[in-house]
């Protein structure tokens, strides 16, 4: 257990050495991006622990070419992930409404049954910790406020499109997948006051970044045609930069607000995108994988990671993740 460990951090095996750990010379944004880069590798040997391979370096090019030409063609790829349930848009549409009341959007909840249990149980979760057990909508929709309802429509629209794959190393990483974009969201959003940013934008975003992620994976699938994946650190990175490039496009396609097209596109570039939207996004992706290393034992709470990469207010939101439970 202990090796495997140590592999997934970044020792020599046959997926490749991880990016070397920053030291105190190197200059603040070139440390920041090293470990960057280290939590992304470990990140990526966890993520592919149980199917990466030693894979030829033309079949990861053929892979990375397959994610950048569908960058180019995201109608086509949008057709790779489920579609929206029609209610949300509906619902998100509502809620943009300033004028809308919590008696009409109690309206639409309830007409969808799966929808009552979800915002019930959302009012009763241990991030809003109410006194007493809410059992209305009406009551749930008045505990969530408009923005928690939001984030909690945005993130069932999304379920489905990560988790809901048809097969090969797709379906295995789903769950994982998925469990790093809620916990991206949250942390994106809580970031987001701090910087400036819009923190429902940070949050679509945080949960829109993977979508590309996981048409990559289909079309790794079709390629290597066994449930195997590439297990080599650079290739996981490099995975990471063209799915997010097609994530952006993919949200341009579905109308997306272009902030959050734009922020998903920069906020794994090197250096600080200048956008706080980016900022934000970049944050919570770094803290939801930290969390996920963590709670799966990859590596320790005090890990220079996590002492060394994160502020005191990045290390409570990371804290905040351990009472996010999957869906």
């Amino acid at each position: 257990m202990k090796n495997w460990l140590n592999r997934l951090r970044g020792g020599s095996d046959n997926a490749g050495a991880a990016a070397p750990a920053a030291t105190a010379a190197e200059a603040p944004e070139d440390a920041a991006a090293a470990q960057a880069a280290e939590i992304d590798a470990t990140y990526y040997r966890w993520l592919t622990a149980s199917a990466g391979y030693a894979a030829p370096s033309d079949v990861e090019e053929r892979i990375l070419d397959a994610v950048r030409t569908m960058a180019g063609n995201p109608r086509e790829a949008a057709e790779l992930v489920p579609r929206v349930p029609e209610i949300i848009p509906q619902l998100l549409r509502t809620l943009g409404d300033d004028s809308a009341s919590n008696t009409e959007l109690a309206r639409q909840v309830t007409q969808d049954t799966v929808l009552v249990a979800e915002v019930i149980r959302e009012a009763n979760s241990a991030y809003y910790r109410p006194l007493t057990t809410v059992k209305t909508v009406e009551a749930a929709i008045m505990m969530l406020g408009q923005n928690g309802l939001r984030m909690l429509l945005a993130r069932l629209a999304f379920r489905p499109l990560i988790r809901l794959q048809p097969s090969g190393f797709a379906r295995q990483a789903a769950p994982r997948v998925w469990s790093q974009s809620e916990k991206c969201a949250l942390a994106a959003s809580l970031a987001a006051p701090g910087l400036t940013a819009p923190a429902f934008e940070s949050y679509l975003a945080g949960l829109m970044q993977n979508v590309g992620l996981v048409v990559g994976f289909r079309l790794a699938d079709r390629i290597t045609q066994d449930g195997r994946i590439p297990g080599s650190s650079d290739f996981g990175r490099n995975l990471f930069d063209v799915s997010r490039q097609l994530s952006a496009s993919i949200a341009l396609y579905w109308e997306f607000p272009p902030d959050v097209s734009d922020a998903i596109a920069q906020a794994g570039v090197h250096g600080e995108s200048d956008l706080r939207l980016a900022q934000a996004l970049a944050q919570g992706d770094r803290i939801a994988k930290l969390r996920l290393l963590i709670d799966n034992n990859v590596i320790d709470e005090d890990d220079s990671l996590v002492t060394d990469g994160l502020d005191n207010f990045q290390r409570r939101c990371l804290g905040k993740l351990k009472d996010v439970t999957e869906d």
